[in-house]
């Protein structure tokens, strides 16, 4: 009886492993509909020969990268609204938010993902949805916050390619430059025109593709990322800054809270940058109203006077970034481009803007009046 017993217990576990094995590998098509909605909310400026700079605030939520195909679909429509309006042109540099490549981890998953109620519980279906590659990534994991790591390092190669098929692609099909947001990598280099993987600390950074859909220069990395995104994506102060040669001009790229700092507004004046391109993310609904939390990234520059909770998060924002604030920079224009959408119970806040532009009387910057659909943020240069 006892033997017969065990040999019940032994095929039940092997169906459940088997069952199990079968259930990770299944991934089937869903389709979830997406919220197209775009509007030009700024067109300053008048058409010319110079190009123009183009922030799309996107509005994005998981279901829109189910596919890479999927969010093809999403952004491509916005893309050929903005064509439409007679924003696209050999010389537009098209601007995306920060983090909008960091989302594709959620890619090919299963509905459960989709569909769960918070990030930690969508972490857990990643997990569970494949063991391997989770397990490996754990054990290659650094930093404080290992699981976050680990979410991440599991799926960076599938994200590295999607990452450079859709933000290279979307470049060609429009025929524009465009700074793809960013996205978080270990240790992540172009070689012979590919984004490359190495095996070391992740950090954010952002390609800047050329008409061709090619990488223009080296991927640019994030100096300073957030209090809490230092828990598992490595800073790079020693990183030097970037500038693209792109047909409307010399471009520097500074990804979130690195445009806070005017050591890095120099650095650019000295490499003759003429363009300036910010993909943000502020985390959290409402948070742009509220109280700024200060240099949290680390300590707050000499040259810097502004004093946490004496200013909103979105006044912070459009006095820190100094294009508008000669000398600080010499660049003639600048953007930044912040990420909408809500991920799960992780809301978002921010409202794109022109450097040193003003806010608008219908728009003061105490109220938040996003409301739904993307946003067209457009400077003529």
């Amino acid at each position: 009886m006892r033997k017969t017993f065990n040999i019940f217990i032994v095929l039940l576990l092997m169906a459940i492993a088997i069952s199990y094995a079968v259930w990770t590998g299944q991934r089937p098509a869903s389709v979830y509909l997406s919220d197209l909605r775009i509007q030009l909310t700024v067109n300053e400026g008048q058409p010319g020969i110079g190009g123009n700079l183009l922030g799309i605030q996107t509005e994005l939520v998981p279901g829109d990268y189910q596919s890479r195909d999927h969010l093809h679909r999403k952004l491509a429509s916005y893309l050929q609204q903005a064509r439409d309006l007679g924003l696209l042109n050999a010389k537009t540099i098209v601007v995306l938010p920060e983090h909008i490549g960091t989302w594709l981890f959620a890619s090919g998953e299963k509905d459960q993902l989709y569909q769960s109620t918070s990030l930690k519980e969508a972490m857990i279906w990643l997990s569970v949805s494949n063991p391997l590659q989770f397990l490996r990534a754990l054990y290659a994991a650094d930093g404080k916050h290992r699981l976050n790591d680990a979410h991440l390092r599991m799926k960076a190669p599938a994200m590295a390619e999607d990452y450079q098929a859709l933000f290279g692609g979307l470049a060609k099909e429009f025929d524009v430059t465009l700074v793809a947001g960013s996205i978080v990598l270990p240790e992540p280099y172009v070689e012979n025109g590919q984004l490359q993987l190495g095996s070391g600390p992740l950090y954010n950074i952002s390609i800047v593709f050329d008409h061709n859909g090619q990488p223009i220069g080296q991927p640019q990395r994030q100096l300073y990322p957030s209090f809490t995104e230092r828990n598992y994506i490595q800073p790079a102060p020693e990183t030097a800054l970037n500038v693209f040669d792109t047909p409307a001009g010399r471009l520097g790229v500074l990804i979130g809270s690195d445009s806070w700092y005017p050591r890095n507004y120099a650095q650019l004046n000295k490499h003759d940058a003429e363009l300036i391109a910010v993909p943000a993310f502020v985390v959290g609904n409402g948070r742009w109203n509220k109280p700024w939390r200060g240099y949290k990234h680390q300590s707050a520059p000499t040259d810097v006077s502004l004093k946490p909770v004496a200013l909103s998060e979105g006044e912070a924002w459009r006095r820190l970034t100094l294009t508008g604030q000669a000398p600080a920079s010499t660049a003639r224009a600048g953007l930044s481009v912040f990420m909408r959408g809500q991920f799960w119970d992780q809301g978002s806040s921010g409202h794109s803007f022109i450097h040193g532009q003003k806010p608008a009387d219908n728009d003061p910057l105490n109220v938040d009046r996003h409301g739904h659909g993307a946003r067209l943020i457009n400077l003529w240069l």
